[in-house]
């Protein structure tokens, strides 16, 4: 799935971030970022906690302001007239409604078309745009379910859904697979790498999941402050490699095994490291 189109080369970039630095309570959370991201990629961004990911995503879409660089995005600052409706977000928080609420999946679909011109109504075009939307993400047959009565996967599909619905091409994704079984996360992988290959959507996602973004993205880039890694996932660092990045040293002096032994009775206990297990090494 993670093979990227071969002319993002010769594109002219979607987003371009240049030696862009955000600080919170006079420190750094950001530092020197630089940046471009083409058409018809799909980035997965990774790193610790507090690494300083959301912040990076919320410069982007022009949600925080960033002490010194710049960004553009289509050419135009963020938050700019000629930027509307070319970005879909898809937060954290973005796929919890309170269970007092009652939405139907087409009426949260919806909700990604209305701005200060629609306020009383929508047109028959964007009626067929959410159709449109929800046969994208292949959910067509739930639009009349109730929201909170959908799977975890059922749900992301939905606010994705409402994102593509205003006809955005750069999808910002913060943390999607959080919560889902395997089979829904490789699903969801398995449509964002569809929307990259066949409709030329470019993917910018926040994950935990190093495993699952090596076996998906095009390109990986792995954040702390700065950028300390950007390329394909087959030369993403090593666990080893990423302790050097982050500064861990070995506090056992290069002898872990001995050590492992001597409390582990010497026997061999190790285990093979297979999927989300890998989540915990950043």
């Amino acid at each position: 799935m993670s093979d990227a189109p071969a002319t993002h080369q010769m594109d002219v970039p979607l987003v371009q971030v240049e030696n862009v630095t955000v600080r919170r309570n006079r420190q750094d959370v950001i530092k020197d970022i630089n940046l471009k991201i083409y058409p018809g990629e799909f980035v997965g961004v990774v790193g610790p906690n507090g690494a300083g990911k959301s912040t990076l995503v919320q410069a982007i879409l022009g949600l925080l302001k960033y002490q010194s660089g710049n960004i553009l995005v289509a050419g135009k600052p963020p938050m700019s007239k000629e930027v509307f409706g070319k970005i879909g977000w898809v937060s954290q928080a973005a796929s919890h409604l309170p269970k007092n609420v009652r939405l139907t999946v087409r009426e949260m679909v919806s909700l990604g078309l209305f701005n200060n011109t629609n306020w009383f109504g929508l047109g028959r075009s964007n009626t067929a745009r959410i159709g449109e939307a929800l046969r994208m993400v292949g959910i067509e047959h739930l639009e009349s379910r109730d929201v909170n009565q959908l799977s975890g996967g059922e749900r992301q599909r939905a606010v994705i859904a409402r994102a593509l619905v205003s006809g955005a091409d750069f999808l910002v994704l913060d943390e999607p697979l959080v919560g889902m079984d395997r089979a829904s996360r490789t699903s969801l992988l398995k449509l964002l790498d569809d929307f990259c290959h066949d409709q030329n959507k470019t993917i910018f996602m926040i994950s935990h999941d190093i495993a699952a973004m090596r076996q998906t993205a095009h390109r990986m880039i792995y954040l702390e402050e700065t950028i300390r890694f950007d390329g394909p996932p087959p030369n993403f660092p090593s666990l080893e490699e990423l302790a050097l990045l982050r500064g861990i040293e070995d506090v056992h002096g290069g002898h872990h095994y001995d050590h492992a032994a001597e409390h582990c009775g010497g026997g061999d206990h190790s285990k093979p490291v297979i999927g989300d297990s890998l989540k915990e090494a950043e």
